[in-house]
């Protein structure tokens, strides 16, 4: 049985592994959980709530969006990460706005999508209740 997303992998050039670093690590403050292949980095999982976010710097070249569209974090504070990262430099592509899903129950949230250092779509996603 599934119980849940386990993880989500981003690849990276090894020349952006610093950036990918910042950004996750330092920007949006999510934990280092582990690496491995020391002193020449081959992989890092950073905590995000139940789930990991994978960073593989191994890509040899710039990854073109795949069949994965976006992935989205959970937040509390969808405006005030939105200013973290456009301070940081990194585009806003949707800004932060209130949307209702219209499923049965509905799902009413705040959400904002912006791009990540390697060019990863990030939806943030905060559920109201």
């Amino acid at each position: 049985m599934i119980t849940g997303v386990h993880h989500v992998c981003v690849k990276c050039r090894p020349e952006d592994l610093e950036k990918v670093q910042k950004f996750y690590g330092e920007l949006l403050g999510l934990p280092l959980v582990r690496s491995w292949g020391e002193p020449n980095v081959e992989g890092l999982m950073y905590g995000a709530g139940t789930s990991l976010i994978e960073i593989f710097p191994n890509a040899e070249e710039d990854l073109p969006q795949g069949a994965i569209r976006h992935f989205a974090l959970a937040t509390d504070d969808v405006d005030s990460i939105v200013e973290t990262v456009r301070k940081a430099g990194y585009a806003v592509t949707m800004e932060p706005g209130d949307i209702e899903i219209m499923s049965k129950p509905s799902l009413p949230a705040r959400i904002a999508f912006i791009i990540g250092p390697v060019g990863e779509e990030i939806e943030l996603f905060c559920e109201k209740q």
